[in-house]
């Protein structure tokens, strides 16, 4: 959900093997000892002169530092805070664990639907809890009650943007979540100077919402861009932005105002789908004492939903982590307390626990969206080397996208001498690019890194490039 990546290359999980190992002779070799004068030389470019380069490489094996600048101070780390939400998840919670949504029966024919933050809830769960309602006898419904209170605290972070909060990326966190609390649009180009078409994936939503279109279709020349949006208090949409004439659709994502009540219109649809009627729905404000269980639908194991939240930079799921961690703790926090600030707390003694420096970053949401996040290189390379070495090693590391292959690395180091065997996490917002995680490299040993550009007037392109170039020194490594 979070925009659209770059480049590509080569990838394969683990060593590589002899052909991967070959070297260029287009590219040649480096040696360690030359390795910071070439790294500073792309960072010390003039059109960098006003940003800031946080940057640490380092051997998996050993705290010993092949180039380090600035790597002990704070950057904002965009979508790179995952990696800490997803390895705190994995050590406190465990790469089985499920998120369990229940219906209880209630009194005077009323159901109740506890919902527990499970981000993966689209139609076929709430298919699958009507038909066991059917299955147990349930004809109909004479108030179905959505319990939301499983989540405390607000649904929209109070320091993301007012642009991030409205689009589907910064979609609401509750309790009770369907079709990722989004709405899914997609955009089609028409003749050359034509409005795009918006089309409502879901299309009796058409009825319910008003269009703002100001998109434009373009000539096979000009840039795309796409910028979706809402108003708070009223059911308008705004869609602007640009695609090429004859290009393909693409799809954009605004975020629903209400997601309780939303999760709860679409069961109804799903109970009325197996005939049974539901006279009146409500959201419940507090958790009640609930009766018999009589459906329950759960999530993919934990180790799946840290792959979507990092491999896919989402961050609707990256917050629920973060609040799981909240609600998972040794002493459970109070009805009132703000679950997600409960998290941040129980992320910082996870991590902690794990090695982590507590001083090497400050983290105020789980999926980076806020520019109030802090994190220094060090934490980053701190958290990829110490959960190279735990149990859930392999599981956070192939939840890393992989170069040219999967996720937001998908179309990165697609034109380069050699093959690049990179599994890493990608951070992008105005200003700030970042690239953090391991790196096979042919003729050195396995390298962890972190490379963080901050305040930067230049386009994301441009920063991801020097980033990149950066890595492809790293990748000619070799011992001399």
């Amino acid at each position: 959900m979070q925009g659209i990546a770059l480049s590509l290359l080569v990838l394969v999980l683990g060593r590589p093997s002899a052909v991967a190992a070959q070297t260029s002779a287009v590219a040649g070799d480096i040696c360690p000892g030359e390795l910071g004068a070439q790294v500073d030389a792309i960072a010390n470019r003039p059109e960098f002169s006003r940003s800031r380069w946080g940057i640490l490489i380092q051997p998996l094996s050993s705290t010993d530092t092949l180039y380090s600048r600035d790597a002990t101070k704070y950057f904002i780390p965009a979508s790179n805070a995952k990696l800490l939400t997803t390895a705190a998840a994995l050590q406190k919670l465990g790469a089985d664990f499920r998120i369990k949504t229940s219906v209880y029966s209630g009194e005077n024919g009323s159901l109740y639907v506890a919902g527990r933050g499970d981000p993966s809830i689209a139609e076929a769960q709430l298919k699958s809890l009507a038909q066991q309602l059917k299955q147990r006898g349930i004809s109909q419904v004479n108030e179905l009650i959505g319990d939301d209170s499983y989540f405390q605290g607000s649904a929209v972070n109070p320091n993301w943007e007012w642009e991030d909060a409205q689009a589907g990326y910064g979609a609401p966190i509750n309790s009770l979540i369907f079709n990722q609390n989004s709405i899914d649009l997609l955009l089609s180009p028409q003749a050359l100077g034509q409005p795009l078409k918006v089309t409502f994936a879901e299309p009796k939503l058409a009825n319910q919402w008003q269009l703002q279109n100001n998109t434009v279709t373009v000539a096979q020349n000009e840039s795309e861009f796409i910028d979706v949006g809402r108003e708070f208090d009223r059911p308008i949409i705004r869609v602007s932005g640009q695609l090429k004439v004859g290009g393909e659709p693409e799809s954009a994502y605004v975020a629903v105002v209400n997601p309780a009540n939303n999760f709860l219109q679409y069961f109804q649809e799903a109970l009325a789908a197996e005939g049974i009627p539901v006279k009146q729905a409500l959201v419940a404000s507090a958790s009640r004492n609930l009766n018999q269980e009589l459906a329950t639908v759960e999530s993919p194991p934990l180790a799946e939903l840290v792959r979507e939240t990092n491999r896919e930079s989402n961050n609707l799921y990256a917050e629920v982590l973060l609040r799981l961690l909240g609600k998972v703790t040794d002493k459970m926090p109070q009805h009132q307390e703000d679950t997600g600030e409960m998290g941040l707390k129980e992320l910082k003694t996870a991590l902690t626990q794990l090695g982590v420096n507590p001083n090497s970053y400050i983290l105020t949401d789980g999926s980076g969206l806020s520019r109030h996040n802090l994190i220094s290189p060090e934490a980053l390379v701190q958290t990829l080397r110490f959960m190279a070495n735990s149990p859930a090693a392999s599981i956070y590391r192939q939840s890393l996208p992989i170069a040219g292959e999967t996720g937001t690395l998908k179309n990165r180091f697609n034109i380069t001498p050699n093959r690049v065997i990179l599994q890493a996490k990608t951070g992008t917002m105005s200003g700030v690019s970042a690239l953090s995680g391991y790196i096979e490299v042919p003729n050195y040993e396995p390298l962890v890194f972190s490379i963080i550009v901050n305040q930067s007037d230049l386009s994301t392109a441009k920063m991801r490039s020097a980033t990149d170039e950066i890595v492809l020194l790293l990748n000619r490594l070799r011992r001399c």
